[in-house]
């Protein structure tokens, strides 16, 4: 009933940039929080950043002002401006979403995925 869609990863080279963006749909009453977090090999999923429908942020202590997180309610949609890229950034990033439907049930969705690989 709630599909996820990430776009905007690929190869870049350190200190370089990307935007990540995820757009939901389905049937969705209102969407709550949005957020990005990612998963690098052997290690845990670990929140990036997230954003309230009323525009709170926040931001897991190793950002450090590099990335900066934004949504666009109309179009049911966060995005991830990433500057400034390390190699340790390389990671699945993935996209939730928390909110209701028209039928009034809450959902918790993860989108599905997407590489961000940081190299020279």
């Amino acid at each position: 009933q709630v599909q996820l869609v990430e776009s905007g990863g690929g190869l870049v080279q350190p200190g370089g940039s990307l935007r990540l963006s995820c757009a939901a749909s389905g049937s969705l009453f209102s969407i709550n929080d949005m957020g990005w977090y990612r998963q690098a090999p052997g290690k845990e999923r670990e929140l990036v950043a997230r954003i309230t429908s009323g525009g709170t942020t926040n931001y897991a202590d190793f950002v450090n002002g590099r990335f900066t997180i934004s949504r666009d309610n109309a179009k049911n949609t966060v995005y991830l401006q990433m500057n400034s890229l390390k190699p340790e950034d390389t990671a699945v990033y993935y996209c939730k979403a928390d909110g209701m439907l028209f039928s009034r049930s809450y959902f918790s969705k993860w989108g599905q995925g997407i590489q961000v690989t940081v190299s020279s």
